[in-house]
């Protein structure tokens, strides 16, 4: 075996590799399912026009999406009303975030167009993600990889019960 080749076990991934993928936008499906499903989605609130999930593929832990139901790809595309609860709910989560885990910072952005960074596109979200000093550490900078160290179902519930 070449001993430059790195390996870095995820096991949990094999369920989206071999599993049925989603056609169409996942937001989209997320903002429709009912909130029954909500705790299978991710899905931590619901406004009337926007709603907050967890990020299944997150830079670090706690990072979240706030994004409308409406699927649009610009902000300009949003209603004034969906604007003005979209950034609501990235405050209160914010807060929330820096309540439950103590966060030190935070970047809040969106990523509009593809050579902006947007992975997704045709739906507008705005990523919520706390920071802690010193959370790069040599993983990322040296083996290029980001290491969260909470499963996403636990601090799912740790979010939902300080609502």
């Amino acid at each position: 075996m070449n001993e430059n080749v790195r390996q870095l076990w995820a096991p949990w991934r094999v369920g989206y590799i071999v599993g049925p993928k989603p056609t169409g936008c996942v937001f989209c499906a997320k903002a429709t399912a009912t909130p029954a499903d909500d705790a299978a989605n991710l899905v931590l609130a619901r406004g009337r026009e926007c709603f907050v999930m967890m990020n299944i593929y997150p830079y670090n832990p706690g990072h979240l999406l706030v994004l409308p139901y409406v699927h649009v790809g610009e902000l300009e595309e949003m209603s004034e009303t969906a604007r003005v609860e979209l950034w609501d709910l990235v405050l209160v989560w914010k807060q929330r975030l820096q309540a439950v885990m103590h966060a030190q910072g935070f970047n809040i952005g969106v990523n509009l167009g593809h050579v902006a960074g947007a992975g997704i596109t045709e739906h507008v979200h705005v990523h919520v993600v706390p920071r802690w000093n010193g959370d790069t550490n040599f993983m990322s900078v040296v083996g290029d990889v980001r290491i969260v160290s909470q499963s996403l179902q636990d601090l799912y519930e740790q979010l939902k019960d300080h609502c």
